[in-house]
């Protein structure tokens, strides 16, 4: 690191997506001759990635704005991702920002960044949603564990309480070729694990400028990857009930790379309250997948998104939801409180719910979650899974997931970092991961 070169520092909140974004933009300003420092470090650039999906979020961007100017009160700050896109003009009005990028020009943030000197009002820089309709390819390699691999991007689905597709456009997926040749990239750095990541991953195959026609389907996709040499796991993030076709399923079971986990969003176990929201399936179909998972599979670990508190969700319907994930064989949830949010349908719908009952309902899906979390890792005690260890000394241990997701702990070795290993799961902890007394690294 020279010292007359400029210090860029970045930070990331929300998705997995973001992150895949965010190191891209990094490597675009370390090629301009900017060097890549930890957001805990002095530096002369500041680049937030933002999130608009839960209320918190926007509140945790003026947070790190905040933590930015302490560190340098005279660095330049700049703003993009998806909450600049929706509200350029609230963001460009926090002290201390100077720079605002929406959704297609985020790539090009380099190009903006002539001066570093401060500005007194954040400089706006937001297209019409309708023009982010190319393609920038993206992957994250900042955790030398796994990557985060983007292969599709926006969503052409209506979801009434959503700002994706406002803040993202419409669907649009990579080149088979360029997402093949970003996984091998990935897989010459020593990289164990790839994460499919996008805003509808299920949608892939889209091209760009709005082409509904799909070049490839997400079965091609999966297909293809599995077959390059290098990389030991492949993970699915996040994908829709009604796009995960039984011949993926079947695909993965078989997969010598995909690992038996899946996570797919609910949202709502009372069809009422998903017609409501506009998803593209009733719980029958959800129903259906869960159960063909468990069919070829039955070690597979299964997450759930689920919204609670949404307009005219009543106790009834809510009941639905709990007894509905209660009853199903599940490995945990994650629970999103529902927040209103600008220019959504859900945002004028009669019979709000109120904040206190949304909260409440909030706790109890979260403490379904531990006990169907808990439940889940008593049925992996005994059996034999590999484990990649990652690469953070937390309170003397050293962490790392089976390949179906269990949280394994044993203590802090060094060179237990970024390898695999073959155990037997035999006792779950107090904090509810497995813990191993001692792992010969020879294993």
């Amino acid at each position: 690191m020279t010292e007359n070169r400029k210090k860029v520092a970045f930070y990331t909140l929300g998705c997995k997506l973001n992150f895949s974004e965010t190191s891209t933009i990094a490597r675009n300003f370390q090629d301009e001759g900017f060097d890549r420092v930890e957001f805990e470090d002095i530096a002369d650039i500041y680049v937030i990635n933002t999130c608009s999906v839960t209320e918190n979020a926007d509140k945790q961007f003026k947070q790190v704005v905040k933590k930015a100017m302490k560190l340098n009160d005279k660095a330049f700050v700049a703003a993009v991702g998806c909450y600049a896109q929706l509200k350029p003009e609230e963001l460009a009005s926090v002290d201390g920002v100077d720079l605002v990028l929406g959704a297609t020009e985020k790539f090009k943030i380099t190009d903006y960044i002539n001066d570093l000197s401060k500005n007194d009002f954040g400089e706006v820089h937001s297209c019409e949603i309708s023009e982010a309709d190319f393609y920038v390819g993206s992957y994250s390699i900042g955790d030398r564990t796994r990557a985060f691999l983007k292969v599709q991007d926006g969503c052409d689905y209506k979801c009434t309480y959503c700002t994706i597709p406002l803040a993202r456009g419409i669907s649009r997926s990579d080149t088979l070729q360029n997402v093949l040749t970003n996984a091998k990239e990935i897989s010459q750095q020593n990289i164990k694990e790839i994460v499919l990541t996008g805003v509808n991953i299920g949608d892939y195959g889209k091209g760009e400028f709005g082409n509904k026609k799909h070049e490839h389907t997400f079965y091609e996709l999966v297909q293809e990857l599995d077959k390059i040499e290098g990389i030991e796991r492949l993970r699915i993030s996040s994908i829709e009930p009604n796009l995960l076709r039984n011949e993926t399923i079947e695909f993965v079971s078989k997969s010598r790379t995909f690992v038996p986990h899946f996570h797919i969003p609910l949202q709502s176990g009372s069809n009422d309250i998903l017609k409501k929201m506009k998803r593209r399936y009733l719980r029958e179909v959800y129903t259906e997948r869960v159960n063909k998972i468990r069919e070829v599979m039955p070690h597979a670990c299964i997450g759930v998104d689920v919204i609670v508190g949404f307009p005219g969700e009543t106790d009834e319907h809510f009941l639905e939801t709990y007894n509905f994930l209660n009853e199903m064989d599940i490995s945990y949830l994650h629970v999103f409180t529902y927040s209103e949010r600008d220019n959504t349908e859900a945002a004028n719908m009669p019979n709000p719910v109120p904040a206190n009952v949304r909260a409440k309902r909030s706790k109890m899906l979260r403490g379904l979650s531990v006990k169907k979390r808990r439940a889940f890792y008593e049925t992996q005690i005994g059996t034999n899974r590999t484990v990649l260890f990652e690469g953070e000394n937390k309170e003397g241990y050293i962490h790392g997931f089976t390949e179906n997701y269990v949280k394994v702990k044993t203590p802090w070795n060094p060179e237990l970092v970024n390898t695999l290993h073959e155990i037997n799961l035999t006792k779950i902890d107090d904090d509810g991961s497995v813990r191993l007394e001692f792992l010969n690294v020879e294993a």
